[in-house]
């Protein structure tokens, strides 16, 4: 993404890629296939390096867990979000039970909801299917969902699911075969070292909202969610996440809705 009136390097090249640079001139005859080929091929990226060394620490910590090679890859590829499976194999090796450990996933996945509803949107078109829409659902992630939301402008909304479909699925399998591979090689991982690497996700996350940011309201919700977070994982660990975003939003959005009175009164 880039501000507005100002086009950002790496959108030419992608633009060029796509074969047009002009999102009302784009080539909507192009197969299903070839938009999801294209999907693919923008997976190829440093996001998605990024993601795949994360997904390095998740192979050492779930082998250290004494989850099997197949139980692994499995929740790889049916829980995607990787902050969930840390979640599930962290009660894994609590000994919850299976209610009290499908309810912790749920609530770390409510953080994908915004994202969700954010990116629907984008895909649909007046002949999309909801089937395809609730299955290309189970795509979004961080990753997954900046690559799509700066990709789309040049991918014809009539086959953005097509390019969606490319573009997640390239991902999942990719980190399954990573996962399997890691698991069935390496020996153990300093707990030092998986945790670096669970944290180059947030990190790309933040880096790119912060620079894809069009509007001031974002950058105060950032600020403001990374200067209260600390201060609810104290108060409210359970839901430090969710209310640090909730009061960090609804302040950003105040002082967006203050700073523009002010600015029409003057």
């Amino acid at each position: 993404m880039t501000y507005a009136g100002r086009i950002h390097p790496r959108d030419v090249i992608f633009a060029v890629a796509m074969d047009s640079p002009n999102t009302a001139n784009l080539d909507q005859s192009r197969s299903a296939a070839f938009w999801m080929m294209r999907g693919a091929r923008a997976a190829i990226s440093i996001p998605a390096l990024i993601l795949a060394s994360a997904f390095v620490g998740f192979a050492g910590l779930a082998r250290d867990a004494g989850l099997t090679l197949a139980q692994t890859v499995f929740m790889t590829g049916v829980v995607w979000a990787l902050p969930a499976k840390v979640v599930l194999v962290g009660a894994v090796i609590a000994n919850n039970s299976l209610p009290a450990a499908a309810f912790a996933v749920a609530l770390s996945s409510v953080r994908l909801a915004p994202m969700v509803v954010a990116i629907i949107p984008e895909m649909r078109a007046p002949r999309t299917r909801k089937w395809v829409l609730y299955l290309l659902s189970h795509f979004v992630a961080v990753t997954s969902w900046v690559l799509a939301m700066e990709k789309f402008r040049y991918v014809p909304r009539e086959r953005r699911t097509a390019f969606y479909g490319g573009l997640g699925g390239s991902l999942v399998l990719t980190n399954m075969v990573v996962v399997g591979v890691v698991f069935v090689l390496a020996g153990r991982l300093p707990p030092a070292v998986s945790a670096a690497l669970f944290f180059l996700t947030p990190m790309y996350f933040l880096t790119s909202l912060w620079g894809s940011a069009r509007e001031a309201a974002s950058k105060y919700a950032m600020i403001l969610g990374l200067a209260v977070g600390p201060v609810f994982h104290i108060w409210v660990p359970g839901f430090d996440l969710l209310a640090s975003g909730l009061v960090a939003g609804l302040a950003a959005f105040a002082i967006h809705l203050l700073l523009g009175r002010k600015g029409r009164s003057t």
